[in-house]
């Protein structure tokens, strides 16, 4: 299980959102390359981006940034947010992307996720974004009534790389990862699962640890590590020794 860093941008700063609420945000750096070089710099082997304008608008808001943080940095990318089309796909592996996380499109153009997959095979990943188990869209804005594990099981079959699973009532609160949905989610798929929402210190690591062997590849971790309650060089190193 790997720690992923991550980076959210919101008119070209990195920021942080309280269960996604684009109004209760705070600014942690203006200079978006030299936040990923730092995270870098700390042994994170991946790092997640999220376009928040782009998540909200449905089109890419953030490309200065995203080029700046390509540029700064030799680890691999992936970076979801507002990615509703193959040309924005095909535009962001250009820029030096590695893995375009598809969400709200996953959900309402499943053949859009199987054509992508088809094109660029091993470089979609989708994000599932669930509130008491079922399926959030445009910037969790709205609740459907899809099951969040017959999602995962639908993409699946379409060839997606990994799903990132975010339970958005813990994301950004610090109160720790839903462990039992996560957990359930992996277990319901084969392909690898990625926790993210809620993870704020080295136990909650340790906690992810014992259901990795569910199939939870790696968690995604943001406020936790830039208020400081987790050191990511610590999270890295306790995954080392696992």
């Amino acid at each position: 299980m790997i720690v992923i860093p991550a980076i959210d941008l919101k008119e070209g700063k990195c920021v942080r959102l309280e269960q996604g609420l684009m109004e209760k945000d705070t600014v942690y750096s203006d200079d978006p390359g030299a936040q990923a070089k730092y995270w870098q710099d700390q042994g994170g082997e991946l790092l997640h981006i999220v376009d928040l304008d782009g998540a909200f608008a449905g089109v890419p808001c953030n490309k200065q940034a995203i080029e700046q943080i390509v540029a700064a940095i030799d680890i691999p990318t992936e970076l979801g947010g507002g990615i509703r089309d193959l040309e924005t796909i095909e535009a962001y592996l250009g820029l030096g992307i590695d893995r375009v996380i598809l969400g709200t499109v996953a959900k309402e153009n499943p053949a859009l996720v199987a054509e992508a997959c088809r094109r660029f095979p091993g470089q979609i990943v989708v994000g599932i974004d669930a509130k008491e188990g079922l399926v959030a869209v445009r910037g969790w804005a709205e609740v459907t009534e899809k099951k969040a594990i017959d999602l995962a099981r639908e993409m699946e079959g379409l060839g997606v790389a990994a799903i990132i699973y975010t339970d958005i009532a813990r994301d950004g609160m610090m109160q720790g990862p839903n462990l039992e949905a996560t957990a359930a989610l992996a277990e319901a798929i084969s392909i690898p699962v990625i926790a993210s929402g809620g993870v704020s210190s080295l136990d909650d690591i340790r906690n992810l640890l014992k259901i990795e062997a569910s199939g939870v590849a790696g968690v995604i971790t943001g406020k936790a590590i830039y208020t400081g309650s987790l050191d990511l060089r610590e999270a890295v190193a306790l995954t080392k020794k696992a």
